[in-house]
């Protein structure tokens, strides 16, 4: 079946509802600054570092390219490989953005181990589990029959997005989430995210291989900038399994000369802590030579 799609493709559409998440999210964010700060933030020191304004500046501009126009538009109704793009950064850029946006005092709040919320996230934030809720949902969010009626339903949509945001927010909370206890050692996270770049491959590799349409609701007539609806679905795994997979190794990367340094440093300590002391501080710690009054040193004894 080939579906129709609009042939204005650069019309202005504006989302309100991204524009009204967003805003809630920005007025929650001055909330905490103005409200809960003063009360609950650490005596004498800022309760805001630079790095977590940019952060969560970064985060809402990101969060706001992917889910507005022209991305939103051009995603959902003719190229899904822009439709990988804007997956990529809801699941993979915008989540640590927002965990590094939040300083440890809040999160302790927001996470607190007495309410309900932070007590189902610490459980669903376990490595083991998190990962695979998270890919658990890329998978679902890739069958076809969600993708054609996402595209035809905007509550399903939305939903569904939703869901990949809220199961990738989980997933990267023990790699880069502000509260120490829930992260895992460097090498756990190594193998974390290695783990988390091979299962996409598998429906990367689906898309880029299949022969005809695997979802119908992007086969029209309609093609932007001529690109065909083949050439489209292997762009779009080669998104998945080179783009995705790239972003994850440089988190690899990263954390691995971190962690690297970190060695060199303790075992260069320990090599200076434990080398034998030589030369004047080595004679200073002899034993003193008896006194002449012992006989058994003395050269005039009797004989």
């Amino acid at each position: 079946m080939v579906f129709a799609a609009d042939t204005d493709i650069w019309r202005f559409q504006p989302h309100a509802e991204v524009w009204l998440i967003l805003l809630a999210a920005i007025a929650m964010a001055w909330y905490a600054a103005r409200i809960i700060a003063p009360k609950a933030a650490p005596a004498g020191e800022a309760p805001f570092a630079r790095y977590h304004k940019l952060a969560f500046v970064g985060a809402m501009v990101l969060l706001w390219v992917a889910s507005d126009w022209p991305m939103h538009d051009i995603s959902e109704e003719y190229l899904y490989s822009v439709h990988m793009i804007q997956h990529l950064l809801i699941t993979f850029v915008v989540p640590p953005l927002l965990w590094a946006a939040m300083p440890e005092w809040l999160a302790r709040l927001v996470l607190s181990g007495d309410g309900s919320v932070g007590v189902w996230v610490r459980r669903l934030a376990r490595p083991v589990l998190a990962g695979v809720l998270f890919n658990f949902m890329v998978a679902v969010s890739h069958i076809p029959w969600v993708v054609n009626t996402s595209v035809e339903s905007g509550a399903l949509h939305y939903f569904v997005h939703l869901l990949l945001f809220g199961s990738a927010m989980v997933m990267w909370l023990p790699v880069c989430g502000p509260i120490p206890e829930l992260r895992m050692g460097a090498p756990g996270k190594m193998i974390y995210l290695f783990l988390m770049s091979v299962v996409p491959t598998v429906p990367g590799a689906f898309l880029t291989f299949a022969q005809g349409a695997v979802y119908s609701v992007y086969d029209h007539d309609v093609r932007m900038w001529g690109i065909g609806i083949r050439a489209d679905q292997q762009a779009a795994g080669l998104i998945m399994k080179l783009v995705g997979g790239m972003y994850l190794w440089a988190w690899i990367g990263v954390l691995f000369f971190r962690w690297a340094g970190v060695q060199q440093r303790a075992n260069t300590q320990m090599r200076v802590v434990t080398t034998v002391p030589s030369g004047p501080i080595a004679a200073d710690t002899r034993v003193p030579a008896t006194s002449g009054s012992n006989g058994s040193h003395t050269t005039n004894g009797s004989r």
